[in-house]
């Protein structure tokens, strides 16, 4: 599979997973800072209600940013990895995940988040395909586990899903307000 089939196929599947059904509001490649020399770009950018009847319910949503690395060279080239939101993901697969685990460990990772947002702290959680299993039997830490020792080949898995591997001990904290960040899915049009 070709970085670009590998990114679609994630890309799709996280408009599967949490993007469908109504009441779900989101846009793709979000621009911020439009105009600017530096503007951002984030892949996913999804708005999550309190609820729908009032407006403090729809002043006090929260938002959910989501950046697509389909390999390891992803992660370092400068693009992306912009975070902006309360939940911050990386959606990836398994065989890339694990390539960046020991620069997790090190500290390598969290610099370079450090350097791409400007200087703030972020710890995104990851977003990772793992291969179906039985409703009644999926686990996220077990599928994460069973692709960890025996990753799927995307292009092989059936009815894949994202499972969650919590990075974020703590709460992040949106930097840009509600309006600009609704006008800003507004403008991508997508």
């Amino acid at each position: 599979m070709t970085r670009k089939e590998r990114t679609d196929f994630l890309s799709n599947l996280l408009i599967r997973e949490r993007f469908c059904g109504i009441g779900k509001y989101w846009a793709r490649e979000v621009v911020l800072d439009y105009g600017t020399l530096h503007p951002k770009r984030v892949d996913f950018l999804q708005y999550i209600p309190r609820g729908a009847t009032y407006v403090g319910e729809i002043e006090n949503g929260t938002f959910a940013c989501y950046e697509v690395k389909s390999c390891r060279e992803d992660f370092y080239s400068g693009n992306g990895l912009n975070f902006f939101a309360e939940e911050n993901y990386i959606v990836t697969t398994v065989d890339c995940y694990k390539s960046l685990l020991e620069d997790v460990r090190n500290g390598k990772f969290a610099e370079h988040l450090y350097k791409m947002n400007d200087g703030r702290t972020v710890c995104p959680d990851f977003l990772l395909a793992v291969s179906d299993m039985p409703l009644e039997r999926f686990n996220g830490d077990k599928a994460v586990k069973q692709e960890m020792d025996n990753p799927t080949a995307l292009d092989k898995m059936v009815s894949p899903r994202l499972a969650v591997v919590r990075m974020n001990h703590g709460k992040s904290y949106r930097t840009r307000s509600t309006t600009e960040l609704l006008f800003c899915m507004v403008r991508s049009g997508h």
